[in-house]
């Protein structure tokens, strides 16, 4: 089921600097329900439809703190599909692709663009893989998948406060725990800190954090 953005028009009007921005920002989402209305063959191979330039552009007229804001609404509006999604979170700057990772809760009933989520957890770009543990990966990663995000989150000091569903999914995961085991075992044998979010998730797996023993 799709769920409504976590931004409004509204919202992100608020932000704006300016008149400027604002017109900006009114003449894009109104580009983006243009093409939505008139989805005939999609894009040329060699130019893109408006409201893609506008996808791209949104940081440097709308301000890097609204620019997801802008991206999603524009996407949401122009009511991408999973191959337009694709396309600019392979064409796009790492800030574009949290934009798509943001609006998949939005635009895609099912798994059919999980490669997007599993494509953002294999970087170490943090903001990255936050944004591709929503409440997307929440409903559609496999048990398996999951469970590597949760360790990628641990390993690159996302907080899993930031993953979705987590109190539910870890719940009872009897191979969570194991693999969560392992990798403190395998962070205090190498003489590194074990991640201070590691004990919670762990506790709601039903397994207690292994003491150390006493020498």
């Amino acid at each position: 089921m799709k769920q409504t953005p976590s931004w409004t028009r509204e919202d992100v009007e608020a932000g704006l600097a300016d008149d400027t921005a604002r017109a900006w920002f009114d003449d894009a989402l109104a580009e983006a329900a243009r093409a939505a209305q008139a989805p005939w063959a999609g894009p040329s191979p060699y130019t893109a439809d408006t409201w893609e330039l506008r996808f791209a552009a949104a940081g440097r007229h709308c301000g890097r703190d609204n620019a997801d804001g802008v991206r999603t609404l524009l996407l949401v509006e122009a009511r991408a599909d999973v191959e337009t999604l694709t396309r600019l979170y392979r064409q796009g700057s790492a800030a574009e692709r949290r934009a798509v990772l943001q609006a998949l809760p939005s635009l895609v009933d099912g798994p059919h663009a999980v490669h997007l989520v599993d494509d953002a957890l294999r970087t170490n770009d943090t903001r990255l893989v936050a944004a591709a543990v929503g409440p997307y990966a929440a409903t559609h990663l496999e048990p398996h998948a999951w469970r590597h995000a949760i360790l990628k989150c641990l390993f690159t000091g996302v907080p899993l406060d930031t993953v979705t569903g987590v109190e539910q999914r870890a719940r009872g995961d009897g191979e969570l725990a194991r693999m969560l085991t392992d990798f403190a075992a395998e962070r205090t044998a190498a003489g590194r800190d074990v991640p201070h979010d590691l004990d919670r998730v762990l506790a709601l797996t039903g397994t207690a954090f292994p003491q150390a023993e006493e020498s």
